[in-house]
Protein backbone atom coordinates (compact mmCIF):
# COMPACT_ATOMS: atom_id res chain seq x y z
CA UNK A 1 0.00 0.00 0.00
CA UNK A 2 1.00 3.39 -0.14
CA UNK A 3 1.93 6.53 1.76
CA UNK A 4 -0.10 10.11 1.59
CA UNK A 5 2.05 12.69 2.69
CA UNK A 6 0.44 16.09 3.81
CA UNK A 7 2.32 19.17 3.51
CA UNK A 8 1.68 22.72 4.01
CA UNK A 9 2.91 24.81 1.65
CA UNK A 10 2.40 28.34 4.10
CA UNK A 11 0.71 31.52 3.78
CA UNK A 12 3.45 32.66 1.21
CA UNK A 13 5.16 31.72 -1.85
CA UNK A 14 7.84 28.80 -2.39
CA UNK A 15 10.20 30.23 -0.40
CA UNK A 16 7.39 29.42 2.71
CA UNK A 17 8.10 25.62 2.04
CA UNK A 18 10.41 23.86 4.70
CA UNK A 19 13.34 22.16 3.53
CA UNK A 20 12.29 18.57 4.80
CA UNK A 21 8.99 19.23 2.20
CA UNK A 22 11.17 20.06 -0.66
CA UNK A 23 12.98 17.28 -0.05
CA UNK A 24 9.99 14.72 0.52
CA UNK A 25 8.28 16.37 -2.36
CA UNK A 26 11.51 15.43 -4.54
CA UNK A 27 10.81 11.87 -3.50
CA UNK A 28 7.12 11.84 -3.90
CA UNK A 29 5.95 9.54 -7.04
CA UNK A 30 3.11 12.10 -7.67
CA UNK A 31 2.54 15.45 -6.17
CA UNK A 32 -0.97 17.11 -6.11
CA UNK A 33 -2.28 19.80 -4.87
CA UNK A 34 -5.56 22.12 -4.55
CA UNK A 35 -6.32 25.97 -4.86
CA UNK A 36 -9.83 25.95 -3.80
CA UNK A 37 -9.28 26.90 0.20
CA UNK A 38 -6.73 29.02 -0.66
CA UNK A 39 -4.74 30.03 -3.51
CA UNK A 40 -0.52 30.06 -4.40
CA UNK A 41 0.72 33.56 -5.14
CA UNK A 42 0.51 33.40 -9.21
CA UNK A 43 3.78 31.10 -10.16
CA UNK A 44 4.50 29.58 -7.18
CA UNK A 45 3.21 26.40 -8.03
CA UNK A 46 5.48 26.43 -11.62
CA UNK A 47 8.19 27.22 -9.42
CA UNK A 48 7.93 24.78 -6.78
CA UNK A 49 7.99 22.03 -9.60
CA UNK A 50 11.10 23.31 -11.50
CA UNK A 51 12.93 22.74 -7.85
CA UNK A 52 11.06 19.38 -7.30
CA UNK A 53 11.94 18.20 -10.54
CA UNK A 54 7.98 16.68 -11.47
CA UNK A 55 4.59 18.39 -12.20
CA UNK A 56 2.46 19.53 -9.75
CA UNK A 57 -1.17 18.04 -10.36
CA UNK A 58 -3.83 20.70 -9.42
CA UNK A 59 -6.41 18.67 -8.64
CA UNK A 60 -10.23 20.83 -7.85
CA UNK A 61 -12.39 20.63 -5.33
CA UNK A 62 -14.87 17.44 -6.64
CA UNK A 63 -11.79 15.61 -7.67
CA UNK A 64 -9.86 15.92 -3.88
CA UNK A 65 -13.36 15.39 -1.95
CA UNK A 66 -14.00 12.15 -4.11
CA UNK A 67 -10.32 10.90 -3.70
CA UNK A 68 -10.34 8.64 -6.47
CA UNK A 69 -7.20 10.64 -8.44
CA UNK A 70 -5.14 10.27 -4.93
CA UNK A 71 -6.42 7.31 -4.02
CA UNK A 72 -5.45 5.33 -7.41
CA UNK A 73 -2.25 7.27 -7.11
CA UNK A 74 -1.58 5.29 -4.25
CA UNK A 75 -1.74 2.12 -4.90
CA UNK A 76 1.40 0.82 -5.22
CA UNK A 77 4.61 1.28 -3.07
CA UNK A 78 6.06 4.85 -2.23
CA UNK A 79 4.68 8.09 -1.27
CA UNK A 80 2.33 10.60 -2.77
CA UNK A 81 2.21 13.86 -2.14
CA UNK A 82 -1.03 16.34 -1.17
CA UNK A 83 0.48 19.84 -1.27
CA UNK A 84 -1.88 22.46 -0.20
CA UNK A 85 -1.83 26.54 0.78
CA UNK A 86 -1.94 27.45 4.53
CA UNK A 87 -2.01 23.89 6.41
CA UNK A 88 -3.61 20.83 4.94
CA UNK A 89 -5.61 19.99 8.36
CA UNK A 90 -7.14 23.73 8.26
CA UNK A 91 -10.21 21.96 5.89
CA UNK A 92 -12.30 19.65 7.36
CA UNK A 93 -12.66 18.44 3.57
CA UNK A 94 -8.62 17.46 4.04
CA UNK A 95 -9.60 15.38 6.35
CA UNK A 96 -12.13 13.31 4.78
CA UNK A 97 -9.22 12.72 2.37
CA UNK A 98 -7.16 11.19 4.79
CA UNK A 99 -9.99 9.19 6.38
CA UNK A 100 -10.61 7.61 3.18
CA UNK A 101 -6.89 6.82 2.46
CA UNK A 102 -6.85 4.84 5.71
CA UNK A 103 -10.18 3.09 4.81
CA UNK A 104 -8.16 2.33 1.90
CA UNK A 105 -5.32 0.68 3.87
CA UNK A 106 -2.69 3.61 3.13
CA UNK A 107 -0.55 5.06 5.61
CA UNK A 108 -0.03 9.19 5.91
CA UNK A 109 2.28 11.73 7.35
CA UNK A 110 1.83 15.36 8.24
CA UNK A 111 4.19 18.15 7.62
CA UNK A 112 2.27 21.05 9.15
CA UNK A 113 2.68 24.81 7.59
CA UNK A 114 1.27 28.03 8.81
CA UNK A 115 -2.14 29.41 8.72
CA UNK A 116 -4.73 32.08 8.46
CA UNK A 117 -6.18 30.46 11.34
CA UNK A 118 -3.34 31.89 13.48
CA UNK A 119 -1.58 34.65 11.38
CA UNK A 120 -4.52 36.80 10.78
CA UNK A 121 -4.40 37.11 15.10
CA UNK A 122 -0.99 37.49 15.37
CA UNK A 123 -0.46 40.11 12.40
CA UNK A 124 -2.72 42.33 14.37
CA UNK A 125 -1.45 41.42 17.96
CA UNK A 126 -4.62 39.74 19.37
CA UNK A 127 -4.33 37.34 21.48
CA UNK A 128 -5.49 33.84 20.17
CA UNK A 129 -7.18 32.24 22.87
CA UNK A 130 -9.62 34.73 23.09
CA UNK A 131 -11.06 33.37 19.34
CA UNK A 132 -14.36 31.53 19.19
CA UNK A 133 -15.72 29.51 16.55
CA UNK A 134 -14.02 30.61 13.38
CA UNK A 135 -16.90 31.38 10.59
CA UNK A 136 -16.61 31.80 6.56
CA UNK A 137 -19.22 33.30 5.02
CA UNK A 138 -20.32 32.06 1.14
CA UNK A 139 -21.12 34.47 -1.91
CA UNK A 140 -24.75 35.22 -1.32
CA UNK A 141 -27.03 34.11 -4.14
CA UNK A 142 -30.52 34.26 -5.22
CA UNK A 143 -32.26 32.09 -1.91
CA UNK A 144 -28.90 31.62 -0.18
CA UNK A 145 -27.86 34.17 2.52
CA UNK A 146 -27.17 32.20 5.70
CA UNK A 147 -27.29 33.95 8.94
CA UNK A 148 -25.50 31.12 10.59
CA UNK A 149 -22.10 32.88 10.67
CA UNK A 150 -23.29 36.25 11.67
CA UNK A 151 -24.69 34.19 14.75
CA UNK A 152 -21.84 32.68 15.72
CA UNK A 153 -20.19 35.89 15.45
CA UNK A 154 -22.98 37.73 17.98
CA UNK A 155 -22.42 34.86 20.18
CA UNK A 156 -18.81 34.75 20.22
CA UNK A 157 -19.05 38.96 20.94
CA UNK A 158 -21.14 37.63 23.65
CA UNK A 159 -19.17 35.48 25.24
CA UNK A 160 -16.32 37.75 25.07
CA UNK A 161 -14.63 36.58 22.25
CA UNK A 162 -13.12 37.44 19.10
CA UNK A 163 -14.19 35.79 15.87
CA UNK A 164 -11.93 35.12 12.31
CA UNK A 165 -14.48 35.64 9.50
CA UNK A 166 -13.12 34.27 6.19
CA UNK A 167 -14.48 35.19 2.88
CA UNK A 168 -15.40 32.56 0.10
CA UNK A 169 -13.49 32.03 -2.95
CA UNK A 170 -13.86 30.59 -6.67
CA UNK A 171 -10.32 31.00 -7.76
CA UNK A 172 -11.51 29.09 -10.73
CA UNK A 173 -14.34 31.61 -11.32
CA UNK A 174 -11.77 34.78 -10.98
CA UNK A 175 -14.00 35.46 -7.59
CA UNK A 176 -12.94 35.98 -4.32
CA UNK A 177 -14.98 37.70 -1.78
CA UNK A 178 -13.91 40.92 -0.52
CA UNK A 179 -13.37 42.67 3.10
CA UNK A 180 -15.24 45.58 1.89
CA UNK A 181 -18.11 43.31 0.59
CA UNK A 182 -18.28 41.60 3.89
CA UNK A 183 -18.22 44.32 5.93
CA UNK A 184 -21.37 46.24 3.91
CA UNK A 185 -23.35 42.61 4.65
CA UNK A 186 -22.26 42.85 8.30
CA UNK A 187 -23.31 46.87 8.58
CA UNK A 188 -26.92 45.57 7.31
CA UNK A 189 -27.65 42.19 8.64
CA UNK A 190 -30.54 41.64 10.62
CA UNK A 191 -30.29 40.18 13.76
CA UNK A 192 -32.06 40.65 16.85
CA UNK A 193 -29.33 42.34 17.94
CA UNK A 194 -26.76 44.04 16.12
CA UNK A 195 -23.45 42.93 15.56
CA UNK A 196 -21.53 45.95 15.23
CA UNK A 197 -22.45 49.69 15.56
CA UNK A 198 -21.00 52.31 13.18
CA UNK A 199 -18.25 53.22 15.42
CA UNK A 200 -17.53 50.14 16.89
CA UNK A 201 -14.06 48.61 16.05
CA UNK A 202 -12.71 45.80 13.63
CA UNK A 203 -9.89 44.25 11.95
CA UNK A 204 -9.15 43.31 8.35
CA UNK A 205 -6.59 41.25 6.99
CA UNK A 206 -5.06 40.81 3.93
CA UNK A 207 -2.09 38.64 2.14
CA UNK A 208 -1.08 37.16 5.38
CA UNK A 209 2.59 36.15 5.08
CA UNK A 210 3.32 37.52 2.02
CA UNK A 211 5.98 40.65 1.57
CA UNK A 212 2.60 42.50 0.51
CA UNK A 213 0.79 41.81 3.80
CA UNK A 214 -1.84 44.54 5.49
CA UNK A 215 -3.68 44.62 8.16
CA UNK A 216 -6.43 47.82 9.25
CA UNK A 217 -8.38 48.34 12.08
CA UNK A 218 -10.82 50.65 12.59
CA UNK A 219 -14.28 51.67 13.04
CA UNK A 220 -16.89 49.67 11.35
CA UNK A 221 -17.88 53.19 9.40
CA UNK A 222 -14.56 53.93 8.15
CA UNK A 223 -13.44 51.05 7.23
CA UNK A 224 -16.32 50.45 5.26
CA UNK A 225 -14.73 53.60 2.64
CA UNK A 226 -11.23 51.55 2.43
CA UNK A 227 -9.81 49.64 -0.89
CA UNK A 228 -7.67 46.55 0.93
CA UNK A 229 -5.91 45.60 -2.25
CA UNK A 230 -6.09 41.89 -3.67
CA UNK A 231 -7.13 39.48 -2.14
CA UNK A 232 -7.04 36.89 -0.26
CA UNK A 233 -8.53 38.79 2.87
CA UNK A 234 -9.96 38.11 6.48
CA UNK A 235 -12.08 39.97 8.81
CA UNK A 236 -11.74 40.06 12.63
CA UNK A 237 -14.73 41.20 15.22
CA UNK A 238 -13.26 41.59 18.28
CA UNK A 239 -14.72 40.91 21.93
CA UNK A 240 -16.51 44.31 23.35
CA UNK A 241 -13.37 44.41 25.29
CA UNK A 242 -9.48 43.97 24.50
CA UNK A 243 -7.20 43.01 26.95
CA UNK A 244 -4.69 46.14 27.76
CA UNK A 245 -1.79 44.04 25.53
CA UNK A 246 -3.94 43.47 22.56
CA UNK A 247 -5.31 47.46 22.49
CA UNK A 248 -1.60 48.75 22.30
CA UNK A 249 -0.90 45.83 19.67
CA UNK A 250 -3.62 47.26 17.38
CA UNK A 251 -2.57 51.16 17.99
CA UNK A 252 0.03 50.29 14.98
CA UNK A 253 -2.70 49.41 12.44
CA UNK A 254 -5.47 52.08 13.89
CA UNK A 255 -6.82 53.83 10.58
CA UNK A 256 -7.33 57.73 11.51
Amino acid sequence: MGELLFIGAGLGDEQDLSRRAVEELRRARKVFTEEYTAVFPRGALERIAEEIGQRVNRLARPEVEGGRSILEALEGAGTVAFLTPGDPFAATTHLALRLAAEEAGHSWRYLPGASVLTAAAGLLGLIHYRFGRTVTVPFPEPNFDPASPWEWVARNRAAGLHTLVLLDLRPAEGRFLRAEELLARMASVDLPTRILGESDPVGVVARVGRSEAGAWWGSLSRLLKIDFGPPMHAVIVPAPELHFEEAAAVRRWRVP
